[in-house]
């Protein structure tokens, strides 16, 4: 006869099907999918810019893109840090790239009414 193996709980848990690349806002630190994220990117040559289709080659640092978290990252130099770079100028202007191509996506996009988010009850 044959013996029957234990299973042992190793205490893992169970992944479920992947989402996705997970990637981390360098200012407000909330994680989301990769695709929803905006990356700046410091090129193997130095340069910094807004990277739109996340995948140019270098080193990246991504924001949600919220106005707050825009300014904050500036502010704080958050961009910088992960970037490792020390020019400022070029970290000011992919931010105002970025919010430049928000602005434009913003603008793309049929208005919303202020009150879209709000149940209508007829009757």
């Amino acid at each position: 006869m044959r013996r029957r193996q234990r299973r042992v709980d190793t205490g893992r848990v169970p992944r479920l099907r992947s989402q996705g690349p997970q990637r981390t806002c360098v200012v407000c630190r909330s994680t989301t999918a990769k695709r929803a994220l905006h990356r700046i990117v410091r090129s193997p040559d130095g340069g910094v810019g807004y990277d739109p289709t996340g995948k140019a080659p270098g080193r990246g640092a991504y924001l949600c893109g919220q106005p707050a978290c825009l300014e904050t990252a500036i502010r704080r130099r958050s961009i910088q840090r992960a970037l490792k770079v020390t020019d400022t100028a070029a970290v000011g202007g992919a931010v105002e790239a970025l919010r430049n191509a928000l602005r434009s996506e913003a603008a793309e996009q049929p208005g919303r009414r202020s009150n879209d988010h709000e149940e209508v009850r007829t009757g």
